[in-house]
């Protein structure tokens, strides 16, 4: 299929700066099969630009913590036109869901790519609150998104944690993080669906932020392209389990 052959080779070019693999190697054959597929097929899946790609491919990487091919994509991300600020940013937001520790190598690792391009660190600061302001920041993002949703699903456990856990959502997930400058809402949301996708067992999360990213501004097409483009990061049971939870919401919409 020389179509997709050729669409690899372009695609390929374009984010590496280099040809794809021939017969050099100790696996060509399966480096053949990952590149074509890739590269020459789900890179031209749905409706997404070159820039969501490649901070989709990132966010799965550092959620999964394959750091080697995680450098060699945010180098990708700046060819394919991402700042450094947007593949920062798509990297940081993932604390809140994956742990401060594996953000910390997605980060020494993304550091490194930056370092070998050549841009100076650290980065320009995108926080946008304060100690006093973090939590009515946070909730003025959370809230047209998800209302009260955290507040009520806990509201029986006992008084210092159904304070705490709502407070600590609202004020880290959204006023420390999500509030940030450096990406737009929509985008934002865009990849904590792929996020939650690519951790596995957080469907009913994944349900929620697919309601979430659609009121950010996201059609069910990028969404399921977002889906669809971090399968070969993710494997193909992660995006079942991620689709499954995407149509039961939109089938309750109907």
């Amino acid at each position: 299929m020389e179509d997709r052959i050729q669409r690899c080779a372009e695609k390929f070019g374009m984010l590496f700066g280099a040809a794809p693999a021939g017969e050099e190697g100790t696996d060509p054959e399966f480096m053949k099969i990952l590149q074509r597929f890739i590269f020459g097929e789900v890179c031209y899946t749905g409706e997404l630009s070159d820039e969501d790609r490649e901070l989709v491919t990132v966010t799965v990487l550092a959620v999964n913590q394959t750091l080697p091919q995680l450098k060699a994509h945010v180098g990708a991300a700046l060819n394919a036109g991402c700042t450094p600020v947007a593949i920062r940013e798509a990297v940081y937001q993932c604390a809140p869901f994956i742990g401060f520790p594996k953000t910390l190598n997605a980060i020494a690792a993304m550091n490194e790519a930056f370092t070998a391009a050549g841009i100076a660190l650290p980065l320009e600061p995108q926080g946008t609150v304060t100690e006093e302001t973090r939590y009515e920041t946070g909730l003025a993002v959370q809230a047209p998104l998800y209302g009260t949703e955290i507040a009520d699903r806990y509201r029986d456990l006992p008084e210092v944690y159904a304070e705490a856990i709502p407070r600590f959502l609202t004020e880290f997930c959204f006023g420390d993080f999500a509030s940030r400058n450096g990406l737009d809402e929509a985008r934002r949301e865009l990849l904590t669906v792929v996020m939650l996708a690519a951790l596995g067992g957080a469907e009913v999360q994944v349900k929620a932020h697919v309601l979430g990213a659609e009121k950010a501004g996201n059609s069910r097409d990028r969404i399921l392209a977002a889906l669809v483009h971090a399968m070969p990061y993710m494997g193909i049971p992660r995006l079942f389990n991620a689709l499954n939870a995407a149509r039961a919401v939109w089938v309750q919409q109907a």
